[in-house]
């Protein structure tokens, strides 16, 4: 039986339509959207956007891969082409037709200072197993990944979800009203983007909190109520007359973690929502992924998600490629647990990877490997040094780093955990068969910025290796 012709996600014409664009050159179907000409499918429309580079220039290359259309500022050779003013007025006009065209969908919308990502894969797992869903992939949080989301959504999906990031005051709520969610949530709220906002972390969680702005009447807005910050979401969601669903471990919570138990495989969740006790299974074992899995939930009951389809996605959800993704590197004489949580940190992810790490059954030690936390501002070097505190609580034994700005924790450690220090992420890379023993539990973390990924890179790559663990 011949396979099934995948349905066009557009037409040449449809584009010019939504985009208010002239067409020249033919009218073909269109598979997929993006912007990036070296990630170009054969049946792609590419956006031809200004920013470093022009897209523009790019144009020939997307076309000899195999793109049926572009979208562009002034005709290019190659193929079809969609002429607009602005494109990147032209993707969000796009954007808004896919939303316009496709009523019956249910939107979600994701935001905060951790676990974006991590919650709305989650929250899209869910909305797999209740039917065709579509969601955000990779980070495509800001002015281009939303619109694109939206703009790749098929014509047939029942349920999304998109998630929303902002790196200064006022992104937020633009993207919000381009979503306009059914349901929206703030994961959590903290020193994140910090040196953008004259007041800190009170104007991070108004920023955050204006993701309710864009709710459809009637809309949820979930939110995190054991943050500092929780009155500044409920007044935003009031603001809109919105459904106010909290989530945390406070009595009144509408959905209240009562117990988290870390094992081997994952934990075990003990909670109420809306009044219903529950215990479940997480393929997960951070921490944070008690909260984490009780906003996952609220908002899938607000999309129309049955329960019992909510917690099969969260028991088979994993990690994020570094966003806790966990295995046994095998040395000579024995292994070590490397847990990769390279892809981000600020001080919150920070103190939750450590509690995780501390609650861990370990043979060796457990050890940290950190890189720098970026976007702090002035209060950068008092939130590194902060972290002395944290580790001290979970009861860490050695802490390698690398970056300026880890050095000021470096300093404020006591020397029995102190490592090994480099002024680079990739110097300590160099030097990972000395930062590990067998038995050890390892954690990897740092701001993207500061390279974290290549210290995992070169931990997992001790593969079948020796070690000469050293502790200074």
């Amino acid at each position: 039986m011949p396979d099934a012709i995948a349905r066009p996600l557009w037409t040449a014409a449809e584009v010019a339509a939504a985009t208010g664009g002239v067409l020249h050159g033919d009218n073909r179907p269109i598979m997929g959207v993006t912007y990036n000409s070296r990630e170009i499918a054969r049946g792609d429309l590419f956006l031809a956007l200004k920013g470093a580079r022009d897209g523009h220039e790019f144009a020939a290359d997307a076309f000899a891969a195999g793109a049926a259309a572009a979208l562009v500022q002034h005709p290019v050779e190659g193929g079809p082409c969609i002429v607009v003013p602005d494109t990147l007025h032209g993707l969000e006009a796009l954007g808004v037709a896919a939303r316009q065209r496709a009523p019956q969908v249910k939107r979600g919308a994701v935001t905060g200072s951790v676990g974006k990502t991590s919650v709305t894969q989650a929250i899209k797992a869910g909305l797999d197993l209740a039917g065709p869903a579509h969601g955000s992939i990779k980070s495509y949080n800001n002015h281009i990944g939303v619109p694109l989301t939206l703009a790749r959504m098929p014509v047939e999906t029942q349920r999304a979800v998109f998630e929303i990031g902002m790196n200064a005051p006022g992104e937020i709520a633009p993207l919000s009203r381009f979503v306009a969610p059914h349901a929206a949530c703030v994961t959590t709220v903290g020193p994140v983007h910090i040196e953008a906002f004259a007041d800190g972390e009170a104007g991070v969680a108004r920023e955050k909190a204006a993701i309710f702005q864009g709710l459809v009447p009637g809309g949820t807005a979930v939110a995190n109520g054991d943050v500092a910050f929780a009155g500044v979401l409920a007044e935003a969601a009031r603001a809109v007359n919105a459904r106010l669903v909290v989530f945390g471990t406070q009595a009144g919570c509408d959905a209240r973690l009562m117990d988290f138990r870390p094992d081997a495989e994952g934990a075990t969740v003990t909670a109420e929502l809306f009044g219903r006790p529950l215990q479940y299974r997480l393929a997960q074992s951070g921490a944070h992924w008690g909260l984490n899995s009780l906003c996952v939930l609220a908002m899938l009951d607000a999309l129309d998600v049955p329960l019992e389809t909510g917690l099969k996605a969260l028991a088979d959800f994993q990690p994020l490629a570094g966003r806790g993704q966990t295995r046994q590197v095998a040395l000579v004489d024995g292994a070590f647990t490397l847990i990769d949580e390279s892809y981000n940190a600020n001080p919150l992810s920070m103190t939750a990877g450590f509690k995780s790490l501390g609650a861990r059954a370990v043979s060796g030690r457990r050890v940290v490997v950190l890189t720098d936390m970026l976007e702090l501002g002035d209060q950068s070097r008092s939130l590194h040094e902060g972290l002395a505190g944290s580790i001290d609580a979970a009861g860490l034994d050695l802490v390698h780093a690398a970056g300026p700005q880890m050095r000021w924790l470096y300093d404020a450690l006591p020397v029995s955990r102190r490592g090994l220090w480099r002024e680079t992420a990739a110097e300590l890379a160099a030097e990972a068969a000395i930062l590990v023993a067998p038995g050890d539990v390892v954690m990897v973390k740092g701001s993207n910025g500061s390279k974290a990924s290549l210290v995992a890179k070169a931990l997992a790559d001790l593969q079948g290796r020796d070690t000469a663990p050293a502790t200074r």
